[in-house]
């Protein structure tokens, strides 16, 4: 290299007496060191857990509630059957009684209060005689049943202990995050206390076992025998009651799910106080909005609750809400989908005059409802149809629409497709099964009594609204559809 001028070695020499700052770097954070140990907090809430041996006798057939009300279609269905029918039904059958036999269900549970109140899954004693509390140091004590609630699978049970027990807190579940540590203590497979750990694998999850499904799903291991126990958060507080698994073989394999605390508190207050749940009740029947339903009602966007059907006796009717209202909000609650609205009202207290806010045809509307009891009710929605026979001056064409056949409404269709007598509409007598109409599971013998929210009562009117709505630039058509059944639903058809 050449040599430095005077002033470049000056400026050298400067720099070379000024102390520079070292540069220190930060370790890089610790993203994924679990515990140490769970040996203290296990220590802590073992004796609180308790295992449970339930007895009946009955005829020789799996009882009904021995499974979660999973629908027809729920990929859950077959793995449900499988896991709670071998984990409710493990006793032999009884020789001595030809006519019956004695079954044992063996699950779990976890005491709240020391004076003995004792958390489990109604599906666990669903049914039994006899129902027997083993605690881990081996003394067992018979339990009574405080009350039950099948909706959201949880029971309440008494005993009576000469000395207080060891009793556990619920904790808030609300602020469980997905990728916390999680522990669940359980009687898998009748072995006894058993202690395993996971994290929280997913929250709010819908397995379609009933109308307020929101588990906290976790890969702690839960198998057989485990149901009715808790799912602990690293305080040693209960976040959850371990209730199902998913799996092809009745065991483990790291997807399981526990009823949140915030969920079942609630109902294990009612029971405790009335022996019996007091559920608000609405009265109405609801599906979900997709994105062709949404744009059928001209909505912002797919969001809300849509009301497919009124029952005639429920609260909802004198308020003024009608089947096409899409409910967005509920006592001052977002409502994102039609499955938050069920548990919403069910939580709100019975005889509370709330506000609901609704779109009607575009426009938003509040409603002022005052709530029943949902086990007052008979739980089933009427389709908000009035009897009537078509006269002889009716139109009696055929009208081939969006791959659908529409014809009237005769006496001899009704007795064809077994339709009920109040039932009215068009009646649809073809589907083409290459069809969008097909897809979505339209078939001969439903009835449209309504296009896009405008009463139908010929196959015309029917053509006539399709019509309208191709002039006016409408993408999709919405038919309120009515099954044989009377049941009611929306289903939405591009309009070509």
């Amino acid at each position: 290299m050449g040599r430095m001028t005077p002033r470049i070695a000056a400026l050298a020499l400067v720099l070379s007496s000024v102390a520079l700052p070292a540069v220190v770097l930060a370790p890089a954070p610790v993203l994924a060191r679990g515990p140490d140990s769970l040996a203290d907090l296990a220590d802590s809430v073992v004796d609180a857990v308790v295992n449970i041996s339930a007895t009946q006798k009955s005829e020789p057939k799996v009882a009904e509630g021995d499974t979660p009300d999973a629908g027809p279609d729920s990929p859950f269905n077959d793995l449900f059957d499988q896991f709670f029918k071998n984990q409710n039904r493990g006793g032999k059958p009884d020789e001595g009684t030809p006519h019956g036999h004695h079954g044992t269900s063996l699950g779990s549970g976890f005491v709240i209060d020391s004076a003995g109140i004792i958390i489990t899954n109604n599906h666990v004693i669903e049914g039994a005689n006899d129902i027997t509390v083993i605690f881990t140091d081996g003394s067992k004590l018979k339990a009574d049943i405080v009350g039950k609630d099948e909706k959201v699978d949880v029971a309440v049970l008494r005993v009576k202990p000469e000395k207080p027990l060891k009793a556990v807190k619920f904790g808030d579940s609300d602020k469980a995050r997905v990728g916390d540590w999680v522990m669940a203590v359980g009687n898998p497979f009748g072995l006894g206390g058993t202690v395993t750990a996971g994290i929280v694998s997913a929250r709010n999850r819908n397995i379609d076992s009933g109308p307020y499904d929101n588990y906290i799903q976790t890969d702690a291991a839960i198998n057989k025998g485990n149901s009715g126990g808790p799912l602990f958060n690293m305080n040693g507080e209960v976040i959850g009651i371990n209730t199902a698994i998913l799996s092809p073989t009745g065991g483990s394999v790291g997807i399981g799910f526990a009823t949140p605390a915030n969920t079942v508190m609630p109902v294990i207050d009612q029971l405790q106080k009335f022996g019996e749940t007091r559920r608000g009740w609405l009265g109405v029947k609801i599906q979900n909005v997709d994105d062709a339903i949404a744009e059928s009602l001209s909505l912002s966007g797919a969001h809300g609750a849509l009301i497919a059907g009124v029952d005639d006796k429920g609260p909802a009717k004198p308020a003024g809400l009608e089947p096409g209202d899409v409910i967005v909000k509920f006592d001052g609650k977002d409502v994102k989908d039609s499955h938050d609205l069920p548990k919403i009202v069910a939580a709100t207290p019975v005889g509370k005059e709330v506000e609901i806010v609704v779109i009607r045809k575009g426009q938003e509307l509040t409603k002022k409802v005052t709530l029943g009891r949902l086990e007052d009710s008979d739980v089933k929605v009427a389709s908000n149809t009035t009897s009537g026979k078509p006269d002889a001056k009716s139109d009696t064409s055929v009208k081939k629409i969006l791959g659908l056949e529409f014809g009237l409404l005769t006496d001899d269709q009704r007795q064809k497709y077994q339709i009920k007598d109040d039932a009215k509409g068009v009646l649809i007598t073809n589907v083409n099964q290459d069809s969008p109409a097909a897809e979505k599971g339209l078939q001969a013998g439903m009835l449209v009594d309504e296009v896009n929210q405008t009463e139908v009562k010929t196959p015309t009117d029917v053509a006539n609204a399709i019509a309208d709505l191709k002039k006016s630039g409408k993408k999709t058509a919405l038919l309120r559809v009515i099954d044989s059944r009377g049941d009611v639903r929306f289903i939405a058809l591009a309009i070509e």
